[in-house]
């Protein structure tokens, strides 16, 4: 998964567990695109300061899903959802029962893994 897409869905999920401060700073930096220095001097901490609090939110979040595995699960629901929409759009008119086994067999496993 990229790097960005990867922490921004941590976040998404994850972010919340973060103190406030730890939020701030993790969406101007990562989120934002701001630089350290920047980020540095808004807050009135230092530079290195940024840059030990982003790896600590990025250690933290990548915790979280390793213990939880909520993205995991959602970009496995997402893919699933995504193969029902391209057979149903295959078998629009009258889906042949390997299509709809295979459907079937997707929606279970989705209604599984909620």
């Amino acid at each position: 998964m990229e790097k960005i897409l990867e922490q921004t869905l941590l976040y998404d999920f994850y972010g919340e567990l973060l103190t406030e401060h730890q939020r701030q700073v993790y969406e101007d930096v990562v989120l934002n695109d701001f630089s350290l220095s920047e980020v540095a001097e808004n807050r009135g901490i230092s530079r290195q300061g940024v840059h030990d609090m982003i790896r600590r939110c990025s250690r933290s979040l990548e915790e979280y899903e390793s213990k939880l595995h909520l993205v995991e699960k959602f970009l496995t629901i997402r893919e699933n959802v995504e193969q029902i929409r391209s057979l149903t759009r295959e078998q629009k008119e009258c889906p042949a029962p390997e299509v709809m086994a295979r459907i079937e067999q997707i929606s279970t496993e989705i209604l599984e893994e909620l």
